[in-house]
């Protein structure tokens, strides 16, 4: 059965993209290089794919290790700051359920991801798949960075994935104020654990663009990382009351026929290539003084 098929079924008995922080998006091979490049809705074998890497630690170097979350970063070329950044979470408070609905309320990330500067729903694909526009700050003094991507989810069972990758759509292209990062293979992955207890991993191969210093990595696996998952575990727990007031039956990403998408042709779209992009070299910034972003 193709994916498309199986998760209908999964959406028609009620049964999803984008952490917004300057860390997650990424780069390399991935799911639009299925189709020799071309734009691709992902399937099956790339759920699969997606899925065995989330659960592979063989060749991935732990950097945080405390409080039930694990990150993990694999170099691939430290001349760029090139890496994949790995996060794990073990939420014993919240159910799977509830994290993939916070995940997917583009209107409740607006109010609990203070990295946000803009998102928005572009257009939608099929069911489970969608085109979308994400802008995030990024650590002083780095520019801000934003994001086109194409985003898939599938429900597998009680667990969920949510993949995306970097599209180019005519209408939304780089803006002057803002570096186009590319995401090539960037999502969650959620495991039920129980009625109120869930898994979360974020897996991100990370192109930003350009060439970055070292103490951004180190920032964002030692402290970035972990505090963007737990920023998500809190807005989880706070969700439930949220949503009772706001449009509190509207859930696209369970329920298809309430969106209110246009409709993307496949072929107004095409695979975002980083070497198409501006390259910005911030290699010798040195990290600022400034924390109110690092607090709670």
């Amino acid at each position: 059965m193709s994916h498309s098929n199986s998760t209908n079924k999964h959406l028609e008995s009620g049964g999803f993209v984008c952490v917004r922080r300057w860390m997650c998006v990424g780069w390399g091979a991935g799911v639009g290089a299925m189709s020799g490049g071309s734009v691709a809705i992902p399937d099956d074998q790339a759920f699969a794919s997606f899925k065995a890497e989330c659960l592979c630690e063989e060749g991935w170097n732990v950097t945080y290790n405390k409080s039930g979350t694990t990150v993990w970063i694999q170099s691939l070329d430290e001349e760029r700051s090139l890496h994949k950044i790995k996060c794990r979470m073990v939420c014993n408070d919240v159910s799977a359920e509830t994290m993939y609905d916070v995940l997917h309320d583009t209107e409740y990330r607006r109010k609990w991801d203070s990295s946000v500067i803009e998102t928005f729903d572009i257009g939608r694909l099929t069911v489970n798949t969608d085109v979308g526009y994400y802008s995030w700050k990024c650590p002083k003094p780095l520019r801000n960075r934003d994001v086109v991507t194409l985003r898939s989810w599938l429900p597998i069972g009680k667990d969920y994935i949510i993949m995306n990758y970097s599209v180019k759509h005519s209408k939304y292209p780089p803006k002057k104020d803002m570096v186009r990062a590319i995401s090539v293979q960037t999502g969650y992955m959620i495991q039920h654990q129980g009625p109120n207890h869930c898994v979360l991993t974020y897996l991100a191969q990370v192109d930003p663009r350009g060439s970055l210093p070292k103490w951004v990595v180190n920032k964002s696996s030692l402290f970035l990382a972990p505090k963007a998952m737990k920023k998500i575990n809190k807005a989880c727990l706070k969700y439930s009351e949220w949503k009772q007031r706001h449009n509190k039956a509207y859930k696209p990403w369970l329920f298809p026929e309430q969106t209110t998408l246009p409709i993307i042709p496949l072929c107004e779209l095409s695979v975002q290539r980083a070497d198409s992009l501006e390259n910005i070299d911030e290699s010798c910034l040195a990290e600022t003084g400034e924390r109110e972003r690092d607090s709670d």
